[in-house]
């Protein structure tokens, strides 16, 4: 029996189908486009498990109501050839079944399985963290990645992997260690950048961030427009705190926006930038426009609650029509009976109409709502850093509503992992002159000038 590039036995490869499925799990792992060569791979060959549940799980990734139609020919295959293949590649058949089904936590429970039993399987192990992040489930992101230390410690992209899954647990040291510990192995590997970032952007180490991002954002050229345009966000978020507003565009414009317009997770990078852009006083331009003309594009799409949310601001914020179908959708699935209706119903609802409110200058309905749903955000999926948006919707609705001690009060929250970020001390000058602080405004002054005299040199 042949075996992938992992060591993992796959039934009845012939060489051009294993070079798809060895594709398929480096291209995944590292973000590579050739991942999608399992396709072709898949079709030549229909009697093999593993190509063709692969190639499902390439459909699956799309992220929209259309993708398990595109899965289920190749479910169909993988399930067929699975009574002759291994229990690894029949787990793996089954768990994609599952998740075209709808039934995460049924697919959740396989990739536990096969992570506990087939620890060098990375590309399930990786998978099942996708799953348990879009649920909000952190320890169990953690749980899954630190599985594939029952394997080779060094192999590329295991530590990653553990990194973010520490990172996202607020386990900040670990999660550096492990980003680390991945660099040494493999210094290309944009997953554990991405982790790096997380923790230089949560612990206010912005200019270092900056430096860090820089110096790898070439290995980032040739990846999928996911790992390239999200990386890039991420150097983007901190050039919003030093106040490079032309350095943010051009990220934007070069890195965020235009690699994959039809893709969810650019679409979602596009318009979290955009808005937090506008929220730091960044004119985007006529930026808006292509962004919610693709949105629209999407019609109805509920396949995720974190997606969906920012599905909604793109369209409300450019007022589109398509925006009162897609709220309609959203209440239509807060009320269907699903694994993740309590997500749906108490905390994407209220906040779909905050943004709804906030969009129409409601700020007083908007904090209202926003406030009810930020406590339990992580449930809709995404990251901290991803989450952010809201807390800044949030923000952005005391700030115009005048609601000043508890602006203060959450401006000086965020200073804790931005303490010299140009936009948050400009806000934050703003809130003690309306305070009568004169004070406190001058030192909030002072240290957005001078950090915006570090980032121009002058």
């Amino acid at each position: 029996m042949t075996t992938d590039y992992l060591g993992n036995p796959v039934t009845d490869a012939s060489p051009a189908t294993l070079q798809g499925v060895d594709d398929f799990i480096h291209g995944f792992l590292s973000y590579q486009n050739k991942a999608v060569n399992v396709l072709a791979a898949a079709e030549a060959d229909p009697g093999n498990c593993m190509a063709n549940a692969y190639a499902a799980m390439i459909w699956m990734f799309l992220e929209a109501p259309e993708a398990p139609d595109h899965a289920a020919p190749f479910i169909a295959r993988a399930r067929a050839a699975a009574a002759t293949a291994t229990t690894r590649e029949k787990l793996n058949s089954d768990m994609v079944a599952a998740w075209a089904k709808g039934d995460i936590p049924g697919a959740i429970g396989l990739c536990e399985r096969i992570a506990d039993n087939f620890p060098t399987d990375l590309g399930i192990i990786k998978l099942g963290q996708y799953h348990l992040f879009n649920l909000g489930d952190m320890p169990g992101m953690l749980r899954m990645g630190l599985a594939a230390l029952n394997g080779p410690e060094d192999q590329p992209y295991v530590h990653g992997m553990i990194a973010f899954g520490y990172e996202q647990c607020h386990l900040l040291t670990e999660a550096e260690a492990h980003a680390r510990r991945a660099l040494e192995i493999e210094p290309t590997d944009p997953w554990a950048h991405h982790a790096l970032a997380h923790v230089m952007l949560t612990q206010s180490r912005a200019d270092e961030g900056i430096a860090f991002l820089e110096s790898v954002a070439p290995t980032w050229a040739e990846l999928n427009s996911f790992m390239r345009s999200h990386n890039w966000w991420h150097l983007a978020l901190f050039y919003i705190s030093r106040g490079r507003t032309a350095d943010v565009l051009k990220s934007y414009d070069a890195h965020v926006w235009g690699i994959s317009r039809t893709y969810s997770q650019d679409q979602v990078g596009a318009t979290s930038l955009l808005a937090r852009m506008e929220f730091a006083g960044i004119d985007p331009g006529d930026r808006w426009q292509d962004v919610a003309d693709h949105v629209a594009r999407r019609g109805a799409d509920t396949v995720n609650p974190f997606l969906t949310l920012q599905y909604l601001y793109a369209l409300a914020r450019m007022d589109r029509p398509e925006t009162a179908a897609l709220m309609t959708a959203i209440e239509t699935r807060a009320e269907t009976p699903t694994h993740d209706q309590t997500a749906w119903a108490e905390v994407a609802l209220p906040a779909a109409r905050a943004i709804l409110a906030h969009a129409r200058g409601d700020h007083a309905t908007a904090i209202r709502l926003m406030g009810q749903a930020l406590p339990r955000m992580a449930e809709t999926g995404g990251s901290h850093a991803q989450r952010d948006l809201f807390e800044q919707i949030h923000l952005d609705s005391l700030l115009r509503a005048g609601r000043t001690s508890t602006a203060q009060q959450v401006l000086e929250m965020r200073r804790t992992f931005d303490h010299d970020g140009v936009p948050v001390n400009i806000a934050l000058a703003q809130v003690y002159a309306q305070a009568g602080l004169p004070f406190e405004a001058a030192k909030a002054r002072a240290r957005a000038q001078a950090t915006l005299q570090r980032a121009t040199g002058a």
